[in-house]
């Protein structure tokens, strides 16, 4: 088994994680961390948005997919979590219009939480893929 990260950009190495892993043996798996929405300087973007968080969060997934030779096509889990279900389901058709374009339906699971990482986020999703 090899392992390589995928970080397309720089700022979380100092605090301690990676945007993806990816895992090559028999087959590919890249294991993506949970993205919001985060400028490429590790800044939120967005805030009080909720459509606007989904698609920054749902680009920088694409980002760390295709950083890793793989896109929402592969994607085999997501896992959804929000500060606000009743908000994210307002705006769920922007996350379903990416996956079928995509042509793909992961299994997901959708939490809500209390809070995430930084408070102005509202969404994060973290991802599987396979190739």
């Amino acid at each position: 088994m090899e392992r390589s990260t995928v970080n397309p950009w720089p700022w979380s190495v100092p605090l301690g994680y990676s945007q993806g892993e990816l895992v090559s043996g028999h087959t590919r798996t890249l294991y993506c961390s949970g993205q919001g929405a985060m400028g490429d300087d590790g800044t939120p973007r967005h805030v009080d948005d909720m459509a606007g968080q989904l698609t920054l969060a749902l680009d920088n997934l694409e980002a760390v997919l295709t950083q890793g030779g793989m896109s929402l096509t592969e994607l085999v889990r997501l896992n959804v979590y929000t500060t606000d279900v009743d908000r994210l389901f307002e705006h769920y058709g922007v996350l379903a219009a990416r996956l079928g374009a995509a042509r793909v339906a992961p299994t997901t699971t959708m939490l809500g939480v209390t809070r995430l990482a930084l408070p102005e986020l509202m969404v994060e999703l973290e991802g599987t893929a396979v190739a």
